[in-house]
């Protein structure tokens, strides 16, 4: 049995303590000793230099390590130095990233509350929460923050918000006397209060059943703690690229080694070429351009409203296939909007979202005024009369100070010029009888609203006014409440509810004058019913749109929430996210699933309503183990663990816990889904133009490399002295490569489905894309450079800058051609990056220099170009991107995915 099901005698008998005096000293230290401190246990840390070796094992940094070595070997010590500077710079990113994890962890345990009001020893005492054991018995007033989970055994008016724990936006109403049989949902459970959590309302005693990791917060510090972080695709794939390069690299240049020997070139001379081509074959750019690319990319996704906290979750996010959302705020407003109406046997409903008091009133379609329904203005004035809340106006953006409810219904009436504070001077309160969440009603006094007469308004659950009322107002005239009326309120009240709207009553009761006696049973009887009005949180207009957009790309939105399952399904349903509730599933359903069972059910659920923690987790695994990419959102402790097990995890800015926004990879800062989805197409940008520079870099390395192996297969003179491989590197490996990572990608990028997340980062096209451009490469550069030795006097530094030139020329040329995988230039236009035409001419500015300034010229051995020699190298070097633009207009690749 859990501790729900038992009853708080049977908790006082089982925790050896008593209701009314509580624990014995000798008691406490017993159960100290037998559970220890109520705290959250401290995961080991790692030391920093655990962390920092841990940054030197992964494959791309030994192989950016290694070209280091290379670069200092052969004199270039200005690279060496960078690719030094880059590793030690992603390794502090790493380590960086690491402590934000154990800061989560940390937030945790400060949500405890410091202090509780305990009974021990028949005395009322204040100690530290830390001390607190089972069996204890804590005392709870509003404000309080619950030090331990409770079984409470006494309550008044009691609600606790929970939203941290469960999702629920509304504070939950606790009833100490209620018992359960059977598995209850922790959302459900109105006779427990869990840690961490805050009481907004009433008072309440209870017995501590659980402490430290054993609570419910415990356990989801638990959870985080257990869960490793994974590497995310783009890792994966750069990893496999690394050991894939540093293979080929080592074996190319031991070939180019020992042939260049066989053919009995000079010992130092291919010592140095071979290791001058494994710096120019390795891509050691590559790491620098991805993390300024991602950086970028980070900047205009902050832009649009989310903050990226870590570099390789922007690429993540592109990658997507599922988005798991919270409904509360992220998929509606977070705030209560009144829609609809019924009085005088009249639907109204009423326009306009929010707090804003902004809207109309229609009928049939027709708009209304506020004397066409004669006993409209009666329910106004009850609506802000009977209320406690406050409208607040900063900066144009208007929220609420109170129940949000009570905020609705205050916007509702401001729609028709009803002002609750001018309500309240012309209809005084002069006495009240507040809410009871057993009675579920609330009464307030007023003079002046019929001359001469004290009216109590009432305001509550319209079955329990409706049972209370014997006469009704009709047009404005007060009657006998008939059976069918009682009928058609019911109907009415039963169809809002269907459609997920919160349904509230209004009545009123006429008093010759002040009554003497405030009780329910005496004033909340014998009323005037007037009408109901049906309240929701409001989907986000922008909200439907990003959903629509997710469809066209593949991605698979699923809401997932600690609400209702109709309140859910409601919203589901208008956002397109479900057409059916058959799509639809509470939480308890999945604890008796097996791992199979749940993997298929995920497959075609779309609405998780009622959810645990534990059931959130469960779903993001099955999802995981189905092979999809899943991101997860959400606000409360509660959602951490998933946060944490998703492949990008998503925190709310605005209404998020510093656990959930320290456990995640990305916050937003307005709380809507649409910005995830912007953030989708960012990352699925950033993606296809780190392709573009991974297949822009190995296509020039390729045919560097095979330039120089097939000169030396031929027995030609080596075409590139070192010096000139390391500049051609240089020259073409930065700036022309890094202008690619701002490409605006594909028109269509959004309407494509995401890419297989096993596919390799070079799949088929862009192998073929490499290759063609590489043999391009090597083809038009091996033509300059055989026909420059047998002409142009037959010099060899003479056809060495021929080939120099046209190597350069070739990789900046075939650049533009690069620049979308599928479009030709002519589609997209040469000019459309001027970033990228500015990079090719600063390379091209850097290329002359070494041909054509006087003092540079001995250093790379290069001699002055002329015309002839430039009516070689131009057709030659334009070969690249010929072939691949061809290719492209032919064979329209990715074209008809």
């Amino acid at each position: 049995m859990e501790w729900y099901n038992k009853t708080p005698d049977q908790l006082s008998q089982e925790l050896g303590t008593d209701l009314r005096t509580g624990l014995t000293s000798s008691k406490v230290s017993e159960n100290l000793e037998k559970y220890g401190r109520n705290e959250l246990q401290e995961a080991d840390k790692k030391s920093m230099l655990a962390k920092i070796v841990e940054q030197f094992t992964d494959p791309m940094i030994i192989v950016l390590l290694v070209a280091a070595v290379l670069s200092g070997i052969v004199g270039e010590w200005i690279d060496s130095v960078i690719i030094l500077a880059i590793v030690v710079l992603n390794a502090a990113l790493s380590i960086y990233q690491e402590g934000k994890a154990e800061e989560a962890l940390e937030a945790l345990q400060k949500m405890a509350s410091p202090t509780a009001k305990v009974i021990r020893v028949g005395k009322e005492q204040s100690v530290a929460s830390s001390d607190l054991v089972p069996g204890d018995i804590v005392k709870l007033e509003t404000g309080d923050i619950v030090p331990a989970d409770l079984r409470l055994f006494d309550s008044y008016n009691l609600k606790i918000d929970e939203s941290s724990l469960t999702g629920e936006s509304v504070a939950v109403d606790k009833f100490a006397e209620e018992n359960y049989e059977g598995v209850v949902e922790i959302g459900d459970r109105e006779n427990m209060a869990y840690s961490s959590t805050i009481v907004s309302y009433g008072r309440s005693m209870g017995i501590v059943v659980d402490t430290g990791e054993k609570t419910e917060i415990g356990k989801i510090a638990t959870s985080l703690a257990s869960q490793e972080d994974e590497m995310t695709p783009l890792q994966k794939k750069l990893a496999q690229l690394s050991k894939f390069l540093g293979i080929l690299v080592v074996g190319v240049c031991i070939i180019v080694f020992v042939v260049g020997m066989l053919y009995g070139h000079e010992l130092i001379e291919m010592f140095l070429t071979s290791i001058s081509l494994a710096v120019a074959a390795i891509p050691e750019g590559l790491p620098a351009i991805v993390t300024i690319v991602l950086s970028m990319g980070m900047q205009r996704i902050a832009e649009n409203n989310a903050i990226v906290k870590k570099l390789l979750a922007v690429e993540t996010l592109g990658t997507t296939t599922f988005i798991c959302s919270d409904k509360t705020g992220t998929l509606t407003q977070n705030e209560m909007t009144v829609v609809k109406a019924f009085v005088d046997d009249k639907v109204i409903d009423i326009s306009g979202t929010g707090y804003t008091p902004e809207g109309t009133m229609t009928i049939d379609g027709n708009d209304i005024k506020i004397d066409d329904v004669q006993s409209l203005y009666t329910l106004l004035n009850i609506s802000v009369l009977t209320n406690d809340a406050d409208i607040t106006q900063e900066e144009g953006n208007y929220g609420v100070m109170g129940d949000p409810t009570e905020g609705a219904l205050i916007t509702f009436a401001s729609k028709m010029n009803i002002d609750k504070a001018n309500a309240n001077t012309q209809y005084p309160r002069i006495q009240e009888i507040p809410f009871d969440s057993t009675r579920k009603m609330m009464s307030t006094f007023h003079n002046n609203f019929i001359e001469g007469k004290t009216v109590s308004f009432t305001k509550g659950a319209p079955d329990i006014i409706l049972e209370r009322c014997t006469k009704i107002l009709k047009d404005g005239k007060v009657v006998d409440i008939t059976e069918a009326d009682r009928k058609a309120i019911a109907d009415k009240n039963s169809e809002f509810a269907s459609s997920a709207l919160r349904v509230l009553s209004y009545a009123f009761r006429i008093h010759d004058t002040m009554p003497a006696e405030l009780t329910s049973d005496s004033i909340e009887n014998e009323m005037i019913f007037v009408g109901l009005t049906g309240m929701i949180d409001p989907a986000r207009p922008e909200a439907k749109a990003a959903i629509a957009e997710c469809k066209s790309a593949g991605i698979v939105p699923v809401m997932i929430t600690g609400d209702y399952l109709e309140t859910a399904v409601a919203i589901a349903q208008e956002l397109g996210i479900i057409d059916n509730k058959e799509d639809a599933i509470m939480g308890r359903e999945l604890n008796n699933m097996s791992e199979e069972e749940l993997r298929e059910v995920v497959k075609h659920t779309r609405v998780f309503a009622r959810v645990s923690p534990e059931n959130k987790v469960q779903i993001v695994t099955a999802l995981k183990q189905n092979g999809e990419i899943t991101a997860m959102t959400g606000d409360g402790v509660n959602d951490a663990p998933a946060i944490k097990k998703a492949d990008i995890g998503i925190a709310m800015g605005i209404t998020g816990t510093d656990v959930a926004k320290n456990t995640a990879e990305v916050i937003l800062t307005d709380d809507n889904f649409a910005t995830i989805v912007n953030a989708v197409e960012e990352g699925r940008i950033i993606y296809s133009n780190i392709k573009k520079f991974v297949t822009f870099l190995l296509s020039a390395n390729i045919g560097e490399v095979l330039v120089v192996l097939i000169s030396i297969l031929m027995n030609l003179p080596t075409p590139f002295i070192p010096i000139q491989l390391l500049w051609i590197n240089l020259v073409t490996d930065s700036f022309p490569a890094l202008a690619l990572g701002v490409e605006k990608g594909d028109e269509d990028i959004m309407e494509q489905p995401p890419r297989d997340p096993n596919e390799p980062i070079l799949n088929r096209d862009a192998i073929i894309q490499v290759l063609t451009l590489a043999v391009g490469i090597t083809v038009g550069t091996l033509i300059a450079y055989y026909y420059a030795l047998g002409h142009f006097d037959r010099h060899v530094e003479s056809a060495r800058t021929v080939a120099f030139a046209t190597m350069i020329t070739a990789e900046l040329t075939k650049v533009f051609s690069i620049r979308s995988p599928k479009y030709t230039v002519f589609h997209i236009g040469f000019f459309s990056n001027p970033t990228l035409v500015k990079a090719v001419a600063f390379a091209f500015i850097l290329m002359f220099i070494v041909i054509y300034v006087p003092f540079v010229q001995p250093l790379f051995q290069t001699i002055t170009l002329g015309l002839e020699h430039w009516a070689v190298i131009l057709p030659c070097a334009l070969l690249p991107f010929v072939l691949n633009e061809a290719r492209k207009a032919i064979f329209k690749p990715g074209r008809d995915k």
